[in-house]
Parts: C-alpha cells; sequence; structure tokens
C-alpha cells in the first residue's frame, strides 16, 4: 500500500514538473507581436422618429383619439407597417394628463416610428407636419446587422496582423508560425445611441417640400493583438 501511494507521488512530481516545462517552453518561443487594424463605414437602416400628439396642438378642437386615427391612416398611406414600426414611448400608461391654467385638461401622448431610410424619415416629417403635429425629431440611429459587421472587420484586423507581422519578419529571413494570442480590444470609433444627422436644408413653410436628409455614416473599426510564434 504504502509502495503505491508513493508511485502515486512520484507520477504526480513528474507530471507536475512536465507541465511546468511546457509552459515554460510556451512562454519562452520567440515570438512577434503586431496590432492589426481594420474599419468600415456603414449607413444606418434603423431610424427611430419620435413624436407627440396633443390636444393642445388644435386647441382642444380635435381630440387625441381623432389625431391618432388620422397618423395612422397617414403613415399607412407612406407603406409603414404602424402595427410593427410605432409604438407608445410610455408605455407605462396610455395617455398623460396636462392641466391647462388649472381649469383645462389636455391628453398627450409620445410615439416612436422607426423607418428604414433617410428618404422615408423625410416622407414621415412631411406627413406629420401635414397633421399638425410639429413636434417631431429624430431620437437616434442605429444599424440592423452590426455584430455580423463587427465580426467581419475583426476578421479583416487579424489579417492585418498576419500581413504586419510578414512584413516584419521576411527582411530576417525568419517565418511565422502559429498564433499563440488574440486579444480584441473591442475599440469601435462611434457610438450608436448618439446621431448625427445633418439636415442639408429645413422644413418648408408649406410643409410641402421633402427635407433633405442624410445621416452620418456609423465607422464600425477593430484593433486585434496577434502573437506569432517566429520559426
Amino acid at each position: 500500500m504504502k509502495k503505491t501511494v508513493a508511485l502515486l507521488i512520484v507520477l504526480a512530481v513528474v507530471g507536475i514538473t512536465q507541465l511546468n516545462a511546457q509552459s515554460k517552453n510556451f512562454i519562452d518561443q520567440p515570438y512577434v507581436e503586431v496590432a492589426g487594424t481594420a474599419d468600415t463605414l456603414v449607413t444606418p437602416n434603423e431610424i427611430f422618429i419620435r413624436f407627440t400628439i396633443s390636444e393642445k396642438d388644435t386647441k382642444n378642437k380635435v381630440s387625441l383619439e381623432d389625431q391618432e386615427k388620422a397618423m395612422y391612416a397617414a403613415l399607412q398611406q407612406l407603406g409603414i407597417d404602424v402595427n410593427k414600426n410605432l409604438v407608445v414611448n410610455d408605455m407605462s400608461s396610455n395617455f398623460q394628463y396636462y392641466f391647462l391654467r388649472g381649469k383645462d385638461v389636455v391628453k398627450t401622448r409620445d410615439y416612436v416610428l422607426k423607418v428604414t431610410t433617410a428618404n422615408e424619415a423625410g416622407k414621415v416629417f412631411i406627413t406629420l407636419e401635414q397633421l399638425g403635429i410639429a413636434n417631431a425629431a429624430i431620437d437616434h440611429v442605429d444599424y440592423n446587422g452590426l455584430e455580423a459587421i463587427r465580426n467581419k472587420i475583426r476578421s479583416n484586423a487579424v489579417k492585418n496582423a498576419y500581413m504586419r507581422a510578414k512584413a516584419l519578419t521576411e527582411p530576417l529571413n525568419q517565418n511565422i508560425g502559429k498564433a499563440i494570442y488574440i486579444g480584441d480590444e473591442e475599440r469601435y470609433a462611434q457610438p450608436f445611441t448618439q446621431p448625427r444627422i445633418m439636415l442639408a436644408k429645413t422644413m418648408a413653410a408649406d410643409a410641402t417640400t421633402q427635407p433633405d436628409i442624410s445621416f452620418e455614416k456609423i465607422k464600425v473599426s477593430a484593433n486585434i493583438t496577434v502573437r506569432f510564434v517566429l520559426n
């Protein structure tokens, strides 16, 4: 029994020693470390428009419900699926109530509408203006499929790192081997919750000319650190 225990201890010590040796050999391998970069620009394909319908805008002559029906019909004429792309911003309550001069009660409701192009956003602004809904603005923009773009940019950054490593080692008559470390710094130059919007011209006074709206493209970038074994 004692011999068996002693043998197991010896085997364990040998195993740990070999593992440490392998780890040391792995760490002590000559390598080259390079940073690979890549970036691209994408046009926002999700544009969120925030607006409010209030009975105050019609001096209480048109109820909120009637304004809402007119708004639904007008947006549907633009080809917008209001059931899918229009939501009430404050989901905790159907209406908000404002008291004017301590006597009158005015109902108001906030909405967020999603469209996919700047041209469609311009048509929505014209339509809302024609309906007397003037307090509309861009809430934020985003890109549907952003993670797929990020992964593609990461791959391009790794390829860039490989080419840099080759450029550094070829003058030394050395070859690069397998990668022993890859680090993603997760650095993206531009946040997506804050829109950067350029309005080429303002809304026309007669609300018949579509505003020329363009959105600055979203920059997606990656910075990858790679260590390659030197052969």
